[in-house]
């Protein structure tokens, strides 16, 4: 009996949903293994956590001084600065887990052929899949965690509720990671991530970011209202405003379902391209 057989055996239930004996339980390894090829590229990783704070001073601060204060999820008035905050946070945290599960795991499995040296330890392709999809969201996790941080410093968090955005933050995070992990692999070369950048950069622009979902039509806002980081930015409102309610539930629940799928695709996807 093999490794992989023997920890099938004492697996969570949840791991019946992914491919029968291709779980070890040591996606931590990843983990180990990524923290430590960081140490060479911890400046590139810290990078990102500059850019939202460029959008807050240039359109909080800047832009903010003409726009005046916009109705927050309650209904009161609130500076612009601290309406484009929360949804800056959800991109940090979608932007941290997308890039790190989309562009450097297709390197490791195309290229660099990582993944296909590491089968040849007790490690399976779900281990791969989650220990991947765990750093992504440890990556977007302190993208969220650093500009939290600027948001309190900068007078932006309203509310004693904020301390659960940073928890909804991992959750955004994995859930963009695990996307992204299936996604990238259905990619075949460099030129299929401007599909990444399509699908991203308009999230970001357009997803109540940087206005109230009412300045559009209502066939827009229902096209709006689907994309996941419409949810992921109502989510991070409510929590830093104050404005709690039993809505901001459906929005986790958005979350946990897309996370979900996106382990049992990548993963399955990934013993289809390793295993072959």
């Amino acid at each position: 009996m093999t490794a992989l057989d023997t920890a099938a055996r004492s697996a969570p239930a949840w791991t019946r949903l992914l491919p029968g004996g291709s779980y070890a339980g040591r996606s931590r390894m990843l983990l180990l293994r990524s923290a430590t090829a960081a140490r060479r590229t911890w400046p590139a990783i810290l990078s990102g956590f500059a850019e939202p704070v460029f959008y807050l001073l240039a359109m909080g601060t800047g832009l903010g001084s003409l726009v005046g204060a916009l109705p927050g999820p309650d209904g009161r008035p609130i500076s612009y600065a601290a309406f484009i905050a929360p949804g800056l946070l959800a991109a940090s945290a979608m932007n941290g887990a997308v890039f790190d599960a989309t562009f450097n795991v297709f390197f490791k499995l195309k290229y660099n052929r990582l993944y296909d040296a590491m089968l040849s330890t007790p490690l399976g392709p779900v281990d791969i899949a989650l220990g991947e999809i765990g750093w992504a969201l440890l990556r977007g996790g302190l993208y969220a965690t650093g500009f939290l941080s600027v948001m309190a410093v900068a007078g932006l968090i309203t509310s004693p509720w904020a301390l659960l955005a940073l928890l909804a933050a991992l959750l955004v995070a994995f859930a963009f990671a695990a996307i992204g992990m299936a996604a990238t692999s259905f990619m075949r070369s460099w030129q299929d991530f401007d599909l990444v950048t399509l699908a991203v950069l308009p999230m970001f622009l357009f997803a109540t970011t940087f206005y109230p979902l009412g300045v559009y039509p209502r066939p827009l806002q229902i096209l709006v209202e689907c994309l996941p980081l419409f949810h992921a930015v109502e989510l991070m409102r409510g929590l830093t405003t104050g404005a709690v309610h039993l809505g901001l539930l459906g929005h986790l629940a958005y979350f946990v379902v897309m996370a979900a799928v996106g382990v049992v695709v990548a993963a399955r996807r990934l013993e289809a391209l390793l295993l072959r």
